[in-house]
């Protein structure tokens, strides 16, 4: 994993991404040379055909095209390679005529690039569905035999995340309970002579208790001096699955650890990137928002907006714009009630609203008037904040930024309607919080509409 602006980007994806535009650089280079002129100096197309590359891999793998889904369907394979194909089509179109390639490229040659393109893109959504290794895979000793070291196991081992070898579990004294495969469990020794000995390149703790014995302190010491990283399970599951485990999370993890400032430069340059992108947003989806607004005075009359008090940042009671997407009479009785996803209170019109998220346009009004973000925690009623509270540990963490139209936890888990999915959420909420930056907004609404048009986690 490599660690960009505070967000942990695979490296086994990385590769697969340098190698797709080299792949694709070289192939636009020879596409040149092949079809123009002898006279013709090709070769200063080298830069632009590199800066074409560039911007078309850089474009796929922010709309998630590199990153692996795990029990990907055949169908959301065909979706996302369809959605990656149909957003590069114009976008090259656009860069063609930005390059200097006008004078000295025919026709027939940008249609060339193009099916190379598309092609690459086809192979990599295959390849992507059977496996996702990389080159120099780092050798990993897992300390510890029992739950938690089964998961971090399981985790690494996916058949879509093979990035990494393990060496083997090393068991801790204490009489720890073994729950992974015995033939891979290393006997007993001195933590510093396993990793040398076997050439481990990066220890995972997966033991609650590191002190008392347990597990010495002084051999991780001599780990990380030796140049060894070293991770325990927090860190592990932020890294590996994008969220702050709540099963592993200490408070004093949370106030000494690196990440949850909320200092005033970061908090301008949010607000300033929500002005800007949530007005040409709000701009270019004019024309969807009054054709909706239209059906659902045909369909079921007035209102066309639906109003509801929600919790924003420390706590602060907001009201937020939503398209009404149900009856009118949905809460008659005054009670409170989670959405589901086959909810018979929702109209005809507003299941598609919802499926496509058209009925969380008008928030960004609430962008505008700063009451929200465009990426951040979901807002959630005051009613149930009061019950979630009381029942997932450390929930209040997520107001301390402005909720958001999209969010970290939408693009990274499917729909759902409970206090355990909620729980799930705010795995992902916290590593929100937690690393936010520019970045990982941009990657959030880039995930967000790949969401929306694959059908990924629709409701």
């Amino acid at each position: 994993m490599l660690k960009v602006f505070r967000h942990y980007l695979p490296m086994n994806a990385l590769q697969q991404v340098l190698l797709d535009a080299a792949a694709l650089f070289v192939v636009v280079v020879a596409a040149i040379a092949l079809q123009v002129s002898p006279a013709v100096p090709w070769v200063e197309c080298v830069p632009s055909a590199l800066a074409f590359a560039a911007i078309m891999i850089t474009l796929n793998a922010a709309m998630g095209l590199y990153r692996p889904v795990y029990q990907r369907s055949g169908k959301q394979t065909f979706a996302r390679v369809a959605l990656s194909v149909v957003v590069s089509i114009p976008v090259a179109y656009v860069v063609f005529g930005l390059l200097p390639w006008a004078e000295i490229a025919p026709h027939s040659l940008q249609v060339s690039v193009l099916i190379l393109l598309c092609s690459l893109l086809a192979i990599r959504g295959l390849v992507n569905q059977r496996q996702a290794a990389g080159f120099l895979v780092p050798r990993v000793l897992i300390v510890g035999t029992g739950h938690d070291a089964r998961i971090v196991h399981h985790d690494l081992t996916r058949p879509l995340q093979r990035s990494v070898e393990i060496v083997g579990f090393l068991p801790v004294s204490g009489g720890e309970r073994v729950e992974v495969d015995p033939s891979n469990v290393l006997p007993p020794g001195n933590l510093s002579d396993v990793v040398r000995n076997l050439r481990v390149d990066e220890v995972i703790v997966a033991v609650r208790e590191r002190r008392g014995g347990v597990l010495s302190l002084r051999e991780l010491l001599d780990c990380k001096l030796a140049g060894v990283r070293i991770l325990d399970l927090s860190s592990f599951f932020e890294r590996v699955q994008g969220q702050v485990r709540l099963d592993s999370l200490r408070a004093s993890w949370l106030i000494y650890g690196d990440g949850f400032r909320q200092d005033w430069a970061r908090t301008f340059v949010k607000r300033c990137f929500d002005l800007a992108v949530g007005t040409t947003l709000l701009l270019l989806a004019a024309p969807i928002m009054l054709l909706t607004a239209l059906l659902i005075l045909l369909e079921d009359g007035a209102p066309i907006f639906y109003s509801q008090e929600r919790v924003g940042r420390g706590g602060r009671i907001f009201r937020v714009i939503k398209f009404r997407s149900m009856r009118r009479d949905a809460e008659k009785d005054g009670k409170p009630r989670w959405a589901s996803s086959n909810d018979d209170r929702v109209t005809r019109v507003g299941r598609v609203i919802r499926k496509l998220r058209i009925d969380e346009l008008p928030q960004l009004f609430n962008v505008l008037a700063g009451e929200m973000s465009l990426v951040g925690p979901r807002p959630e009623r005051l009613y149930f904040v009061d019950q979630l509270t009381q029942q997932i540990p450390f929930y209040a963490v997520r107001h301390c930024v402005k909720p958001g139209v999209t969010g970290w936890a939408q693009v990274r888990y499917q729909y759902g309607a409970s206090v355990d999915d909620a729980a799930e959420k705010l795995q992902y909420d916290l590593y929100y919080v937690k690393n936010h930056s520019l970045i990982l907004d941009t990657l959030v609404l880039f995930e967000t509409v790949r969401v929306v048009l694959t059908g990924e986690g629709a409701h």
